[in-house]
């Protein structure tokens, strides 16, 4: 535990920290986050954070205590679980919303212990964020990588740009198909990538998200809850009330 003023936790990222460099302190699987304080609560109620979309990354900035290391270093997986953990660590593990019926759509108020949520892990043989996949229809060999905090940003201000001149379509899977994208056939020249995900025939390209949704190490915001006299699985929604809970 750090010697900093405020208690605090380290926590296991579902990732165990096999998609960070070897130097980096995230490569260890784990992270120090602070309790929340109410500073942090003035970052969660802060409207003009929450208008500029970035209210989250400010708070997960602010709990993390572990040298060196941002939500930006973050892939997305890891970055749901210090949000969850995080949740936990200022208000408990028991969380009430309300959920639908994924068939019949009848709403309900569930409480679920986040606590239960479990990692979905990378498999053993895995050890860099490198990836690589046949696509079925061109049978082209194509090397990817899972997406940082800082590169979901970067993708963010380039479609706000997008948005800006007046694109009529913004190309959203395509940007992050950029990103994503080490090589293909070996050729890791941007001029190829771009213009390979500019014609990526359909099948391929949902195969390829396919591929990348499986491999995603991350926390399971799934649970069974009992609606009516059923028992179905449904997403843990994260409404307003998970960092603001009544109380």
């Amino acid at each position: 535990m750090s010697e900093n003023k405020f208690p605090s936790e380290v926590i296991d990222l579902p990732s165990e920290g096999k998609l960070y460099p070897k130097d980096s302190p995230l490569s260890s699987g784990k992270i120090e986050v602070k309790y929340m304080t109410a500073r942090e609560e003035d970052i969660l109620t802060s409207q003009n954070l929450i208008k500029k979309g970035v209210v989250i990354d400010k708070l997960i900035n602010s709990l993390i205590l572990t040298e060196g290391v941002s939500g930006d270093d973050l892939i997305l997986g890891d970055k749901n679980a210090v949000m969850v953990a995080a949740r936990i660590l200022a208000y408990g593990p028991e969380y009430t919303c309300e959920v639908s019926h994924p068939v019949t759509g009848e709403t309900t108020e569930q409480t679920f212990n986040l606590a239960d949520c479990p990692f979905k892990k990378l498999s053993k043989d895995i050890t860099e964020n490198k990836f690589e996949t046949v696509l079925p229809i061109s049978k082209k060999k194509v090397t990817f990588k899972l997406l940082t905090g800082k590169e979901e940003t970067q993708i963010a201000e380039e479609l706000k740009s997008s948005q800006k001149i007046g694109t009529e379509v913004i190309p959203e899977l395509t940007t992050r198909l950029r990103y994503t994208l080490i090589s293909v056939d070996g050729d890791d020249s941007q001029k190829t990538i771009s213009d390979f995900v500019n014609n990526l025939l359909a099948r391929d390209s949902i195969h390829l998200r396919k591929e990348i949704s499986s491999i995603s190490p991350d926390i399971e915001l799934q649970q069974e809850v009992l609606i009516g006299e059923e028992t179905v699985k449904v997403n843990i929604p994260m409404t307003v009330n998970f960092f603001w809970p009544d109380s």
